[in-house]
C-alpha cells in the first residue's frame, strides 16, 4: 500500500461561510467534532430517483443508508423515499441525473448529491442535469466534479462516505476461508474487461455478476470474496468511493486501480490495495494474492479504514442544510396545491410533478382517495407529499390512468368524477388490457375485460349514464403488444386511447332530454310580486269553485 499525502481544506469552512452569508448561525460544527447549532434543523427527506423499472438506480440504496446514519447520529428527523418528495421536509435528492422535473423546486426545497463523474472523461449526462446542477444547491463527494456545474468548488460542500458500522455487526467468515476468490461488481466495458483478462491470465478466477444485484443480496455475496476488484469505467480515472467504502465496511478488501487521476480520501490511503503501474497487475497476482502476507496486509488495512469517522463532515452539511432551507423556505410558492395533473395509481407507476392518487395506503400515493365513490367538490385534504391539496371541478388538463380501469368496480363512476374534474379541452389518458390477449384476465384483481367498445357509453351513450352538458370525445386509440410497441388488432395485448372532455351539442342534449328519466325543469323562483294574495288566496274561494265544478 502506499501514502499519498495532499492539502485538504477542512469542509468545516464551507458551512462556516454559508452561515457568515446568510447570518444563519452563531457557530457551526467544526472538524473536531459537531457543536451545538443554534436553530434546529429541519427534517431531512432523501429521495431516491427511480425511473419505473429502472433496477440500476437501486444502487443509490447503498449512499441513501449511509446518509441516514450520519444525520440520525446527529440526532435529525430522516426519512426516506422513491421518487417523493415532502413540502414540508429538506429534501436531498440522490439520481437526478435520471431526470428531474423543476418544477417541483417551486414549492419544495431540495438539495441535491451528485454522485457521477463529471468533466472530461467522465460520464456523459443530459445537459438539463448539469443546469440543474448549477441553479441549486449541491452536495458532492469529489472536488474535482465541481467546476462541471459551479464556478467557485468552495460553494459545493463535499462529504467522504466511508465506514459504515451498520455493515459491520456480524463475525465475518475468515479471508482465507472465503470461496469467492476475486468478486467485480458493477457495470462492464472494454477498460474493465481488460484488466480482468489479464487477471484471469495469471490463473485467477473473477466473479462477475451477470445480473444486476443490489442490497442485502448483493452484500451476501461480497462477504464472502477474499479480496473485490475496482477498475475506473472512465478515463476520468476518478475514485469509485461508495462502492469501494461499503465493500471495505463489510469486512471485504478491495484491490483497486490507481491512475495519476486518481485522488482517493485519506481514509483510503492506507486501506486499499492499490496497483498503480502497468507490470504491477501481472506481478501481484502471480506471487502475491492470496498468500499469508496478503491476508494479514488486508486484515490490517481493514482495521484502520474502521477507525474513519466523517461526523464533522456530516454535521457541517447538516448546518448547510439547515440554513439554505431557511433560506429557500422564503421563495417557495406557499398556499394550497391546485395540481393539473393527475395519476390514478401509485406504488411503480408513481409519477413525480403529478398528484398520485390511489385507493391503498401501501402504495404510497400523495393522497388516498377513491374516484369510484361520491366525491364532493372542491375537495380539500392534506397530503404528505403536497401539503394541502384542492381539487376542483373543471381545474385538471390530464388525468393518467395506465391499467386501472380494469380493477375499478363502479368504472362509470370514477370516469363521471374524471368527467367532472377535467377542464374543457382536458384529456384522459387510459390504458388497458385488450379483451381478446391473456393480459386481459392474468390478475386476479380485473373485474372486467375491454375492447374498442367500451367507450361508447362514455362518447357516444353518454346519457345513459345521466350525464348532459358534458360527455366525452375519441382523440386517439392505438392497439399495442405484450412490449406496448404499436401493432395491429390481432397482435394486440393492450390498447391505449385518449378521451377529450367536449360539451354536447344542442342535438345531443335533445337526445338526453328524450332518454333520461329526468325532466331537467329549471327552478322557477316566484317572486314576491308574483305570489297570490288577498282574495285570489282564499280557501272559501277555493273551496266554491270546486263545488260548482262537481254540480256540472
Amino acid at each position: 500500500m502506499r501514502r499519498k499525502t495532499r492539502a485538504h481544506r477542512p469542509l468545516a469552512f464551507v458551512g462556516l461561510a454559508y452561515a457568515v452569508r446568510t447570518g444563519t448561525f452563531d457557530r457551526v460544527p467544526s472538524e473536531d467534532g459537531p457543536n451545538p447549532m443554534t436553530t434546529q434543523p429541519p427534517p431531512i427527506h432523501l429521495s431516491i430517483v427511480q425511473p419505473a423499472g429502472y433496477v440500476h438506480a437501486l444502487g443509490l440504496l447503498d449512499p441513501v443508508r449511509y446518509f441516514r446514519y450520519q444525520f440520525l447520529r446527529l440526532g435529525a428527523s430522516v426519512t426516506c423515499s422513491k421518487n417523493r418528495l415532502r413540502s414540508d421536509a429538506l429534501n436531498i435528492v440522490f439520481g437526478a441525473h435520471l431526470g428531474f422535473e423543476p418544477a417541483l423546486l417551486r414549492r419544495h426545497s431540495c438539495l441535491f448529491v451528485n454522485l457521477e463523474q463529471l468533466g472530461e472523461g467522465g460520464a456523459t449526462l443530459p445537459p438539463a442535469y448539469l443546469d440543474l446542477l448549477g441553479r441549486s444547491a449541491v452536495v458532492d463527494y469529489d472536488a474535482a466534479n465541481v467546476p462541471a456545474y459551479a464556478c467557485d468548488v468552495d460553494d459545493v460542500p463535499r462529504v467522504p462516505l466511508l465506514y459504515a458500522p451498520y455493515l459491520d455487526r456480524s463475525a465475518p467468515l475468515p479471508l482465507e476461508e472465503r470461496p469467492i476468490d476475486l468478486l467485480f461488481v458493477g457495470s462492464l466495458n472494454e477498460r474493465r474487461l481488460g484488466w480482468i483478462r489479464r487477471i484471469e491470465a495469471q490463473g485467477r478466477t473473477v466473479t462477475v455478476l451477470d445480473a444486476p444485484l443490489y442490497g442485502e443480496e448483493r452484500d451476501r455475496v461480497i462477504r464472502n470474496a477474499k479480496a473485490v476488484l475496482n477498475v475506473h469505467f472512465y478515463e476520468s480515472g476518478r475514485f469509485e468511493q461508495v462502492r469501494v467504502s461499503h465493500a471495505l465496511s463489510l469486512g471485504t478488501p478491495v484491490i483497486s486501480e490507481r491512475s495519476p487521476a486518481t485522488r482517493p480520501h485519506g481514509a483510503f490511503e492506507d486501506s486499499v490495495l492499490w496497483i498503480q503501474d502497468a507490470d504491477e497487475l501481472e506481478q501481484f497476482f502471480r506471487d502475491d494474492f492470496c498468500t499469508p502476507a496478503y491476508f494479514d496486509a488486508m486484515r490490517a488495512g481493514l482495521a484502520r479504514f474502521r477507525a474513519a469517522d466523517p461526523i464533522s463532515a456530516y454535521a457541517d452539511l447538516l448546518a448547510f442544510a439547515t440554513g439554505f432551507e431557511q433560506v429557500d423556505r422564503r421563495r417557495r410558492e406557499t398556499g394550497p396545491w391546485r395540481p393539473s395533473l393527475v395519476n390514478l395509481g401509485s406504488g411503480k407507476d408513481y409519477r413525480a410533478g403529478w398528484l398520485n392518487v390511489d385507493v391503498l395506503p401501501a402504495a404510497q400515493p400523495d393522497l388516498v382517495l377513491d374516484l369510484a365513490r361520491p366525491l364532493e367538490l372542491p375537495l380539500r385534504a392534506d397530503s404528505p407529499v403536497g401539503g394541502q391539496v384542492i381539487l376542483e371541478e373543471g381545474s385538471l388538463e390530464l388525468i393518467d390512468a395506465n391499467n386501472v380501469l380494469e380493477h375499478v368496480p363502479d368504472l362509470p363512476a370514477l370516469m363521471g368524477n374524471c368527467l367532472r374534474l377535467l377542464k374543457l379541452g382536458g384529456q384522459m389518458r387510459i390504458e388497458v388490457p385488450f379483451e381478446g390477449a391473456q393480459t386481459a384476465w392474468q390478475d386476479p384483481t380485473h373485474v372486467r375485460a375491454m375492447n374498442e367498445r367500451s367507450w361508447l357509453y362514455y362518447t357516444e351513450w353518454f346519457w345513459y349514464l345521466g350525464w348532459y352538458t358534458h360527455r366525452f370525445e375519441m382523440v386517439a386509440s392505438t392497439w399495442l403488444d405484450s412490449n406496448l410497441a404499436p401493432c395491429e388488432r390481432t397482435h394486440a395485448a393492450f390498447m391505449r386511447v385518449t378521451l377529450c372532455k367536449v360539451e354536447t351539442s344542442v342535438q345531443e342534449r335533445m337526445a338526453a332530454r328524450s332518454f333520461q328519466p329526468a325532466l331537467r325543469l329549471p327552478d322557477d323562483e316566484v317572486l314576491p310580486h308574483e305570489r297570490a294574495t288577498g282574495a285570489d288566496a282564499s280557501a272559501p274561494a277555493a273551496s266554491v269553485a270546486l263545488e260548482t265544478l262537481a254540480v256540472r
